[in-house]
């Protein structure tokens, strides 16, 4: 089943990127997995913390993590290393140790990772995923961050893109992400106002998409915020247009059965708040602007 509204990355399988520009995604969901503890050299576990974290989990000393690493700077392959990297992945590291937990991620499709965590096969979904009404339905979120969309051009915005009235205009997003929705009923106002379709151009992973703009063969491209500042910096070929808009919480997303696990990992982060180790993370990563002070389960607004 896969989830609609899904945001990245937040996060698939291999692609290629600018060299020495994007970060090189790995392998997609081929069983390939990597352990991890960067995030967490200086975080000590939580006795407390740890005593709520299930025998099934905590069995075997690691959590299962389902992540599509094709989302830079949140989630993305060091390409010397094939190591999965990123912020949100030091920040989710340090969230494991607070447990008592080592990581084990596994490199997968963005619009796979919900279904995976619904069956069992993932522990826990670490993928910039949008805290929503929709997937609440689903899975439980504790939620970490927040986000919204924003939008790239070609420096100097040659082609003119507006992002109130994109009509006619080829944008690029990655699938499975609330972009896709948002060009969708964007689209549907050129279309109900008499005016040409937006041209969606729609790219397994956002790698793919930014590739795309900094060739010039889309006119723009819409991510969540922390994405299309990351693309701007990197390539130095890109500018934001537009305002971010639909600000929403990231969450980490977890099956309905998890229990107490939740409130777990809602003290991890707390912890980490508390002592500065994610604003430290945070800041270090150039990322900071999103930081939330209180995280929930189940934040979304109806």
């Amino acid at each position: 089943m896969i989830i609609g509204s899904l945001r990245r990355r937040a996060v698939a399988a291999s692609a290629l990127v600018l060299t020495g520009a994007l970060a090189l995604s790995a392998c997609g969901d081929n069983g390939d997995d990597t352990e991890s503890s960067g995030g967490a050299a200086n975080t000590s576990a939580d006795a407390e913390l740890s005593a709520m974290v299930p025998d099934a989990i905590k069995s075997d000393g690691k959590i299962v993590v389902g992540v599509d690493a094709s989302y830079p700077p949140n989630e993305s392959v060091d390409p010397g290393t094939q190591k999965i990297v990123g912020w949100d992945i030091e920040l989710f590291d340090a969230v494991a140790a607070k447990l008592g937990l080592k990581t084990e991620y596994h490199n997968a499709g963005f619009d796979t990772i919900i279904p995976g965590v619904q069956s069992g096969k993932y522990e826990i979904g670490v993928s910039s995923f949008t805290d929503n009404k929709e997937r609440e339905k689903v899975v439980d979120f504790v939620t970490y961050y927040t986000a919204g969309t924003s939008w790239a051009a070609l420096t100097g915005n040659p082609k003119g893109v507006n992002p109130d009235d994109a009509c006619g205009k080829s944008i690029g997003v990655q699938q499975g992400t609330v972009q896709v929705e948002d060009l969708t009923a964007k689209s549907k106002e050129c279309t109900d106002a008499g005016k040409p379709a937006i041209k969606q151009v729609v790219r397994k992973q956002q790698t793919e998409v930014n590739n795309d703009l900094v060739a010039g063969k889309i006119d723009a491209m819409a991510a969540d915020s922390p994405i299309i500042g990351d693309a701007i910096k990197k390539t130095g070929k890109l500018e934001l247009i537009g305002e971010v808009y639909d600000t929403a919480p990231y969450g980490y997303a977890l099956g309905k059965n998890a229990g107490q696990f939740k409130d777990a990992l809602l003290g991890a982060v707390k912890a980490l708040i508390a002592d500065g180790t994610y604003t430290k993370i945070l800041t270090e990563n150039g990322v900071e602007s999103g930081a939330i002070t209180e995280p929930k389960i189940n934040a979304a607004e109806s």
